[in-house]
């Protein structure tokens, strides 16, 4: 598996099962779904720390400038985002993978109504090579850092693209290397994305974390027996509907100093 240095597949905790056998051998109606917790890493000092990039450490919203070059109101770029997304996943869940940029692009072709040259299509997804930093992100890789937790990016798409960008930044320093979607194979939330960056790095996952502003992606390494990290500062607080945190706070800074005081 190739990991872009900076300076066995395993899904994990089973995911809903539909028509399971009850004990009377009848066959159950609904999904079933796992009970929260069933293979929870203990809350422990993480030894390694996995970073999501796209709007936990790189903030998506600069692209809004871009719309406005090419014409485009701003706001199509919260809807570009969200279907590039949904699009990734549909094709993942599906079967067909491939790579999360071509996704990407022909969720801008549909968002601006077919309407943009290619120029003006090119323009707008370069953009995710200049993303400028999160406030706090910077804080808390230089925490991490200091501590001594080695520390990797896990960006959706490619890694080259997610390389660049935080070499822009001026925060690859921080980090051991960058893990991408694209190079794994697997989408994430998908747990296996998580279990299969851990192997690469051969680390622990149970001493492994996950930093995210996604509830999502967290929910989905914590199903993979990974420590969880939230940074509410997007989504305002941990959806019931998904398996906490082991820790959360508003800022992601905040996120890596209660990890950090976590028992050995």
């Amino acid at each position: 598996m190739a990991v872009r240095t900076g300076g066995s597949q395993d899904p994990g905790r089973d995911g809903p099962q539909r028509g399971a056998t009850g004990r009377d051998g009848q066959v159950a109606t609904g999904w079933v779904t796992p009970v929260a917790g069933e293979h929870r890493a203990p809350a422990r000092r993480p030894r390694f720390a996995i970073v999501d990039v796209y709007d936990t450490i790189l903030r998506l919203d600069a692209l809004r400038s871009r719309f406005v070059d090419v014409g485009r109101p701003e706001h199509e770029c919260d809807l570009f985002l969200a279907r590039a997304a949904r699009d990734g996943y549909a094709l993942a869940l599906s079967g067909t993978p491939g790579p999360f940029g071509e996704a990407g692009l022909q969720a801008l072709r549909s968002t601006t109504h077919h309407l943009l040259s290619d120029e003006a299509l090119h323009h707008v997804m370069d953009g995710f090579l200049s993303l400028p930093p999160h406030q706090d992100a910077e804080l808390a890789l230089a925490r991490l850092a200091s501590a001594r937790i080695p520390t990797y990016a896990l960006a959706c798409g490619s890694g080259a693209d997610a390389v660049a960008a935080l070499d822009r930044a001026g925060l690859r320093t921080y980090l051991r290397g960058t893990l991408s979607t694209d190079d794994l194979g697997v989408v994430c939330p998908d747990p296996r994305a998580f279990t299969m960056a851990c192997d690469a790095l051969r680390a622990e996952r149970e001493r492994t974390v996950l930093i995210s502003v996604h509830p999502g992606d967290v929910h989905g390494a914590l199903r993979a027996g990974l420590l969880g990290g939230l940074a509410i500062r997007q989504s305002g607080g941990v959806p019931t509907t998904m398996d906490p945190p082991h820790v959360s706070a508003p800022r992601m800074d905040d996120v890596v100093e209660q990890l950090l005081a976590l028992p050995g």
